[in-house]
């Protein structure tokens, strides 16, 4: 209940706003496990996608989020929880293997389940080397993946803004990638590997960022 309100006034208030440019979000399916695999260049981003989507959206958030003191702290709580925000402590191998579990739990129920492959925002807007979490969800679970590209959300929100500007932004789906193929082999290391560089393409493809063929940044939380 908590969820679906938040969602409509939020999602109300967004696309009045801001008047996203969404494209092909037909192509999620409207039922059944589906994980949702964005590109990250703003806080923002894990709001937008579900905010966009009719049915319910799970995601992973930096604990940081929910431990807050203050207003402020109090808001980005209600907010995170409210729309189903999964927490989990950057760099902290254990609780990213319990966030996992949690998503893939999501999975399993037959909900959609967002994840950054990136691990964490791009620094310059280039497209950054996918952790292979985001792979393991796929085979352990069997859902499709759905490559998303946001496009102008670091305007949106730049690094350090605490509240979002007013710019036009865009969201766009792309067609479901199904793995099944590779099933069985969630522990082989190439094949990971292999599945996360295929949706990291796909998303390059939909983004027209370029592409850097290393990560970010090592250790970030949910890869």
């Amino acid at each position: 209940m908590l969820y679906t309100v938040s969602k409509r006034v939020l999602g109300t208030l967004a696309r009045t706003i801001y008047r996203p440019t969404i494209i092909d979000a037909d192509k999620v399916p409207a039922s059944g496990p589906v994980i949702l695999a964005p590109n990250h260049l703003a806080v923002l981003d894990s709001f937008i996608v579900p905010l966009v989507l009719p049915r319910p959206v799970a995601f992973l958030a930096k604990a940081e989020y929910f431990r807050g003191t203050g207003p402020g702290g109090r808001f980005s709580r209600w907010l995170f929880t409210s729309l189903g925000a999964i927490p989990v402590d950057r760099g902290k191998g254990r609780a990213a293997m319990e966030a996992l579990n949690a998503a893939e739990q999501v999975l399993r129920d037959g909900g959609a389940f967002g994840i950054h492959p990136e691990g964490t925002r791009s620094p310059d807007g280039r497209l950054y080397r996918g952790r292979t979490g985001v792979a393991r969800l796929a085979l352990s679970t069997g859902a499709p993946v759905v490559p998303v590209a946001l496009t102008g959300t670091d305007k949106l929100q730049p690094r350090g803004a605490k509240l979002p500007r007013p710019h036009p932004f865009s969201v766009r789906f792309g067609d479901p990638l199904h793995f099944t193929r590779y099933s069985g082999m969630e522990n082989s290391l190439p094949v990971l590997r292999s599945i996360t560089d295929e949706i990291m393409y796909a998303i390059a493809e939909l983004s027209e960022q370029e592409y850097v063929d290393r990560y970010q940044r090592p250790g970030a939380a949910a890869a």
